[in-house]
């Protein structure tokens, strides 16, 4: 009897000291033995949204990387009809194309003239003033109007004249005869300043058919491949 009642004691003891453990443990932590476990998982989430955060900045970083990729390969980067990208500043046409190799050439002497009354013996009030052989109206642009004997450059011919551009046959004229060609200019002081008289090798592009209307060549100047060039050569000032 003595023995049970020395161990009950001894058992009670111990419960009691458990006790005052836990609640020694708990007023100094400030944490309940039941929370443990969610600490862990609580430590288990953080872990996960600090790898998730890492995760998406890797992400933004590649897009940012594929950006800077995209920016890099399209930058300065102009395409030409008939030729291969070109990088950088727009080159000249003639430095653009290979105009020896890919077309036939024709040594002829270009003179310049104008819609007025010196080239033409026209004056504005003229209904036919400014209106070439082929029907079209005088043009200066990437591919301007010019005269030529038609015989040699049929009407709708398009030839490469280095130093002026692209010339489409419209006209003809009384002094265009043989290996001779008429360039348009808008006026007098444009002729002998940018050209006068010179002989030249041009390049012929397209061998005409006789026949040139205005549609045909404002789809020619406004072809969407050859723009990188149009402002290379002059532009009607009123325009």
């Amino acid at each position: 009897m003595v023995k049970i009642k020395t161990w009950s004691k001894r058992i009670i003891m111990v419960i009691l000291f458990t006790i005052a453990l836990l609640i020694t443990f708990q007023t100094v932590s400030g944490v309940k033995a039941e929370t443990l476990p969610d600490h862990k998982y609580n430590y288990e989430k953080a872990s996960d949204k600090k790898r998730n955060t890492n995760k998406m900045l890797h992400s933004f970083k590649s897009i940012n990387l594929q950006l800077k990729s995209l920016k890099v390969a399209t930058t300065s980067a102009t395409k030409i009809s008939s030729s291969e990208e070109i990088q950088g500043k727009v080159p000249s046409l003639e430095e653009a194309f290979n105009w020896e190799a890919e077309y036939p050439s024709h040594s002829v002497i270009a003179t310049g003239y104008t819609a007025g009354y010196e080239s033409t013996g026209k004056n504005p009030n003229d209904p036919s003033y400014g209106i070439t052989y082929s029907g079209v109206k005088v043009k200066r642009d990437l591919y301007s109007t010019i005269a030529a004997d038609l015989n040699v450059f049929p009407i709708g011919t398009i030839l490469f004249i280095p130093g002026y551009g692209f010339g489409v046959v419209a006209d003809k004229g009384g002094a265009i005869r043989g290996n001779k060609i008429d360039l348009y200019f808008e006026t007098v002081e444009d002729v002998y300043s940018e050209w006068g008289k010179r002989e030249v090798n041009v390049y012929v592009v397209k061998r005409g058919n006789g026949s040139l209307t205005a549609a045909e060549l404002e789809q020619l100047n406004e072809n969407e491949a050859m723009q990188v060039f149009r402002s290379q050569y002059s532009l009607s000032k009123k325009e």
